[in-house]
C-alpha cells in the first residue's frame, strides 16, 4: 500500500500561483495512475487532474482546464499540481490520489485506493 503526503497549499489572492507537491511512499510509484481531487466545505469531492503512469497523457475537469497543470517525476515519487490565474472558487482542500494503472484519467474518487492528508488553498478576493 502506498502513502501519500500532500504539501504546498497557501493564502494566496485572485490571479495569483501556486504550485502543491505529492510525494508517495511505500508503493511502486512508476505503476500508480496519479490524480488530484479537491472538496470545498459543504460540496462534494471534486475531479481535477489526472496523470497517466508513464506521464505522457494527462486530464483536466472542466473548471480548471486551461489554468491548472499536472505532472510527474517518477525519479522522486512525486506528482505536482501547477495552479495558475486562481480565483477564489478554488478554494478548497486538495487531495493527492493513487490507483492502479487501468484506472489512469479516472474522475471517479471510488477509482482510487490511496489518498493524502489533503492541503488547504484559500484565495481572496
Amino acid at each position: 500500500q502506498a502513502q501519500l503526503v500532500e504539501s504546498g497549499g497557501s493564502l494566496v489572492q485572485t490571479g495569483d500561483s501556486l504550485r502543491l507537491s505529492c510525494v508517495v511512499s511505500g508503493g511502486a510509484f512508476n505503476l500508480y495512475a496519479m490524480a488530484w481531487f479537491r472538496q470545498a466545505p459543504r460540496k462534494e469531492r471534486e475531479f481535477v487532474a489526472a496523470i497517466k503512469w508513464t506521464g505522457d497523457a494527462s486530464y483536466y475537469g472542466d473548471a480548471v482546464n486551461g489554468r491548472f497543470t499536472i505532472s510527474r517525476d517518477n525519479a522522486k515519487n512525486t506528482v505536482y499540481l501547477q495552479m495558475d490565474s486562481l480565483k477564489p472558487e478554488d478554494t478548497a482542500v486538495y487531495y493527492c490520489a493513487a490507483g492502479r494503472v487501468y484506472n489512469y484519467g479516472s474522475t471517479y474518487p471510488g477509482a482510487y485506493e490511496a489518498w493524502g492528508q489533503g492541503t488547504q488553498v484559500t484565495v481572496s478576493s
